[in-house]
């Protein structure tokens, strides 16, 4: 039956004959179905050197455009327990509006007029700074009263000690003049005594000369304990000037050691003011967190810490919340081998969920309820799920993005490169080729900065 051997049946005999033959022989649908494939061949032959748009796909969500748009959690920087709540999950606040209130949980707090307190004990260190301020200049001003002193004290003794010089020095001249009187009367009692021996003199000559010579002894006595008297005086200015300057250095270093002192106190009292301040600030300022408030208009999503009296810690996310306004964006993710194929300013098509879209990734003109975007920034480090984020803009040249799309709703992207033949296509998809490398119109680029 299937001409398999060299004795072929059919032409020994006539296969129509037989009641099988007559029902299969008979038939020509064949023919047409082989036709069909002839045409379909031709067609698909054809197909085959059509253009095909090389592409890259992704899936993405959508997110905003600006960090400070997207949807945030609000923390607490301090440790706290929730006392009252002001908002509900879908209210609208705006920009410092309260949305609950906690209280303290740490006992060093506890006390409602710490920052009255604290201000009161800052005050009065800021008043002993003042005080030792004051003694400190006090005692400046006494350590310069006492260098005047010092200074005048000296000048008095030196004068003192200059007056005992004059005064040695006519003493010392008195008793040079004793000494010679001395002499003198020396000689006229001996020639006196000789001429009374003589008999020329009487004794009554001899006796005056003899007391003249007496007296001017005793003035020589007398000059010699005045000149010792001076020299002394003497010394004694000289230690009177070294005990005046002993003395007022004495009274100068002890009102300086004070003021030294007194120093090191204010020094010591400003910091204590420096650290209360310090502290006031931070109460003050603490005062104020345990209003939970709103960063920014928007709308409150969802209370991640609910209750009355429920503790957290500082940092502990409590609520979060979705700006008022917001550019939206995509965000995607490519292979790494296709990341050199992805330029910024790049026209990409997306598809988003839940919208109705009729998509032919490589005939991008006959695709349906697919809009434009552009590339405005390419990740440089790979992320976590390895491969590269690429955040996408709305092209504004293209049809807008519907209005009802919320942030974190998915996406898919398609990136459009160069235009193939169908079959290199099919070929490149077979032997798991990347899509051909290509760098965008720089013609086409420049047009845009310009517009």
């Amino acid at each position: 039956m299937l001409n398999i051997s060299h004795n072929q049946l059919h032409k020994k005999l006539d296969l129509t004959t037989f009641k099988s033959g007559k029902t299969i022989f008979n038939k020509h649908y064949y023919k047409q179905f082989n036709k069909f494939l002839l045409v379909f061949a031709v067609i698909i032959f054809i197909i085959l050197f059509l253009p095909w748009t090389q592409n890259i796909t992704g899936q993405g969500q959508v997110t905003t455009l600006k960090p400070n748009q997207r949807p945030q959690t609000i923390q607490s920087q301090i440790p706290g327990r929730i006392e009252q709540w002001f908002v509900q999950e879908g209210d609208y606040v705006k920009k410092g509006d309260t949305i609950l209130r906690i209280s303290e949980i740490k006992s060093e707090y506890f006390d409602d007029k710490l920052v009255e307190r604290t201000n009161d004990q800052r005050v009065a260190k800021a008043s002993s700074v003042i005080a030792y301020g004051s003694k400190i200049d006090a005692l400046n001003r006494q350590i310069s009263a006492l260098r005047n002193e010092q200074q005048l004290k000296l000048q008095q003794a030196k004068n003192k000690l200059l007056q005992s010089h004059l005064k040695v020095k006519s003493d010392s001249i008195d008793f040079e003049a004793a000494k010679t009187n001395l002499e003198i009367a020396k000689r006229q009692f001996n020639r006196i005594e000789q001429l009374q021996t003589e008999g020329l003199k009487a004794v009554k000559d001899v006796e005056e000369k003899r007391l003249k010579l007496q007296e001017t002894e005793a003035k020589l006595i007398s000059q010699e304990n005045k000149l010792l008297a001076s020299i002394n005086e003497v010394i004694n200015a000289e230690v009177e000037i070294s005990r005046i300057g002993a003395s007022y250095a004495d009274k100068i270093s002890k009102a300086q050691s004070d003021m030294f002192t007194a120093q090191s106190s204010q020094y010591d009292a400003e910091a204590q003011v420096s650290k209360l301040e310090n502290n006031y600030t931070n109460y003050k300022i603490r005062n104020g967190l345990l209003f939970v408030t709103a960063p920014q208009n928007g709308f409150i999503n969802k209370a991640l810490v609910g209750g009355i009296g429920e503790a957290f810690k500082e940092g502990q996310e409590l609520v979060s919340i979705m700006p008022e306004y917001y550019d939206l964006a995509i965000d995607t993710y490519v292979k790494p081998i296709d990341l050199p194929l992805i330029h910024l300013n790049e026209k990409v098509r997306v598809q988003f969920d839940g919208w109705p879209a009729i998509v032919f990734s490589g005939w991008p003109n006959v695709s349906y309820g697919t809009y434009g975007a552009k590339v405005v920034a390419i990740e440089n480090f790979i992320s976590d799920n390895g491969k590269y984020r690429i955040l996408l803009a709305p092209d504004k040249d293209d049809q807008p993005w519907p209005k009802a799309i919320r942030v974190g709703s998915g996406a898919k992207t398609i990136a459009l490169l160069e235009d193939v033949p169908i079959w290199f296509e099919l070929w490149r998809q077979i032997n798991s080729f990347p899509p051909n490398y290509y760098e965008p119109n720089k013609t086409d680029n420049k047009k845009d900065k310009k517009s």
